[in-house]
C-alpha cells in the first residue's frame, strides 16, 4: 500500500520527541511507524551525493561546520494514520518538514518473511533506498516501510499481500 511518509528535523535533546508525540496525539493522530537518526549522517550523504553530481557550492570548511552542527538535530521519518491532518498541523506549528510516498507492507513476524519481500523487489530490479519497521509479538504482523526508487511498481507487487 502506498502511504505518506513525513520527514522532519527535531533538536537532539530530551523532550523534543515527547512534544511532537503530544502534538500529534492531541489531534487523534497515531504514529504507525517511526525511525530516528542523528541528522549528521543524513547531511553527510547529501554532501557525498553533491560531490558526485554537482559543483561545490561552499567551501570545505562550510561543509565541515554544517556536518558538526547537524549532530544537534535528529532526522525523524514517520508514517501516521492521518497524514493530511498531520501535515496541516505541522505547517500550522511552523515545523520544517517534507513528505513523500513510500510503500508499507504488513509482514508475518516469522523467519524468512522479510526475505520474501526484499527478494521480490530485488528480482524486479527495484532498489530500496531505506527501510524501517515495527515488530509485534511472534504471532502478529510487522509493519515495514520501504522507500524504493519506483514506489508505484513496488506497491503493485504487494497490493494483494506478499
Amino acid at each position: 500500500m502506498i502511504r505518506t511518509e513525513i520527514s522532519l528535523f527535531l533538536k537532539n535533546q530530551p523532550g523534543e520527541l515527547a512534544q511532537l508525540s503530544e502534538l500529534l496525539a492531541g489531534q487523534g493522530i497515531n504514529i504507525d511507524a517511526i525511525t530516528i537518526q542523528d541528522a549528521s549522517a543524513y547531511v553527510q550523504s547529501l554532501f557525498e551525493a553533491r560531490g558526485k553530481s554537482l559543483k561545490r557550492l561552499a567551501s570545505s570548511a562550510s561543509y565541515s561546520s554544517m556536518k558538526r552542527d547537524s549532530a544537534q538535530f535528529a532526522l525523524i521519518r514517520m508514517v501516521v494514520n492521518q497524514p493530511e491532518s498531520a501535515i496541516e498541523l505541522l505547517r500550522e506549528k511552523d515545523f520544517l518538514f517534507d513528505s513523500k510516498e513510500v510503500v508499507s507492507v504488513d509482514i508475518t513476524n516469522q523467519p524468512g518473511e522479510f526475505l520474501k519481500v526484499t527478494r521480490k523487489l530485488a528480482e524486479a530490479k527495484i532498489n530500496i533506498n531505506y527501510v524501517y519497521g515495527s515488530v509485534s509479538d511472534s504471532d502478529g504482523k510487522c509493519l515495514f516501510i520501504f522507500c524504493p526508487e519506483d514506489v508505484q511498481t513496488a506497491a503493485d507487487f504487494f497490493k494483494d499481500g506478499y
